[in-house]
């Protein structure tokens, strides 16, 4: 099935490709040599970047377009497919996900790191653009319990239902919640985690979030899960946590505090939890090297996240508070197989997306989905959950077997 193919390139130019054309065409397939397509110009020349198969073939329908493709290639190509003046007519998370194997780690662009404000006005605005879409449109294509971040899927052929409820109850075992426990969870999203953990752990929370709509919704649902009693969603993000509590939770949010913040989260766990048998949880999308974020996500999906590694986190979060790391694991596999699910049931809905936004709305969130899952097939993207916990406290159990239920 073809998801990338679009139909609003404009009509092939009569202007025949010359030299520079040529050329420039050579040298983006140079650049990406060993990646399974071809790339073709407006006039139907074309060169293959591989002696494999071809898993698709992608048209480029100016020299404008083709010429930015040479200089700032990452957003060049998303600004063009968004627009329509780039067409890929074949597999597009294969195409993708063979570009990322080809580049193998290499930077998006030429330079340093791309930084961004994540000051708490900036914070706000961020969160704004992506989250508050409209819970309609999430509600398309995200599970039942609107969980927007990585499902955990016991088995291969688990439902997006299932996989989303065995990853909320398996952040509760990982944490070793008990009942009648005081929980703080930083960025909530749309509230599934902390109803779940009251629902079924008998935990009473705070949860933390700057979207308004996502809050809204939360709230409402507490209610009428007569929840409302034993969770409180609270408009702030986790500068604004004060209090104590057993435990810390934070599920896709870290990628949004920025890497100068990160001694300040750490700061905040170490200030909120218990000072002796404390622990946290922080889930968030990674890298194994230190890696500038892709420009076209962060300037149109995702403005100023960061996909940082283990090292950028790891040494500001635990040191600031003497935090010890109990706990490292990576759900990547996990996490292609929950964008696969989104993609495809994003898919389904997309002419109600069209008639909601417009069709280039459309096209910027397919690259979006498929790129992920092609990220994260390929290895560009990790997904690291890493467990903290208070220096001098033994009480956990001696082997993991108990998270394996």
């Amino acid at each position: 099935m073809q998801f990338g193919a679009s139909s609003l390139v404009p009509a092939a130019s009569a202007r025949t490709a010359g030299f520079v054309d040529r050329w420039a065409l050579s040298t983006i397939v140079s650049r990406l040599g060993g990646a399974a397509f071809r790339l073709q110009l407006w006039d139907g020349t074309a060169q293959g970047a591989s002696t494999s198969p071809s898993l698709a073939t992608v048209t480029v329908a100016d020299r404008g377009t083709l010429l930015r493709l040479l200089w700032r290639p990452a957003l060049a190509f998303g600004e063009a497919y968004a627009d329509g003046r780039i067409a890929v007519h074949g597999d597009l998370v294969a195409l993708l996900e063979s570009i990322n194997r080809a580049l193998a780690g290499r930077p998006y662009q030429r330079g340093g790191p791309a930084t961004h404000r994540t000051d708490p006005a900036a914070a706000r605005k961020n969160v704004h653009a992506h989250y508050d879409l409209g819970n309609d449109f999430y509600r398309l294509w995200l599970d039942e319990q609107m969980v927007y971040t990585c499902a955990y899927f016991t088995s291969p052929g688990d439902s997006l239902e299932a996989a989303q409820v065995a990853k909320l109850d398996y952040v509760c075992r990982k944490l070793r919640l008990q009942p009648g426990e005081t929980v703080v969870e930083a960025g909530c999203g749309w509230g599934a985690l902390a109803l779940h953990m009251a629902r079924h752990y008998g935990v009473t929370v705070r949860a933390f979030n700057i979207s308004a709509a996502q809050l809204a919704y939360a709230r409402a649902q507490a209610v009428r899960e007569g929840l409302a009693d034993r969770v409180t969603f609270e408009d702030g993000d986790y500068r604004t946590i004060d209090g104590r509590a057993d435990a810390f939770v934070s599920i896709g949010m870290l990628e949004h505090v920025g890497s100068e913040h990160y001694d300040a989260i750490g700061r905040v766990i170490g200030r909120v939890i218990d000072p002796v048998r404390g622990r946290a949880l922080v889930h968030f999308i990674g890298r194994n090297r230190p890696m500038p974020f892709n420009p076209w996500i962060g300037r149109y999906i995702f403005p100023g996240a960061h996909a940082p590694s283990l090292g950028e986190v790891l040494p500001p979060v635990a040191e600031a508070a003497n935090l010890s790391v109990v706990d490292v694991e990576n759900l990547r596999p996990h996490y292609a197989e929950t964008l696969r699910h989104w993609r495809e049931r994003f898919e389904t809905h997309a002419p109600d997306i069209s008639a909601r936004f417009d069709e280039r709305f459309v096209r910027m969130w397919r690259l979006y989905l498929a790129g992920a899952e092609a990220c994260f097939r390929s290895g560009d993207l990790q997904l690291f959950q890493i467990v903290l916990g208070r220096a001098s406290d033994n009480t956990a159990p001696w082997t993991r077997a108990d998270l394996y239920v």
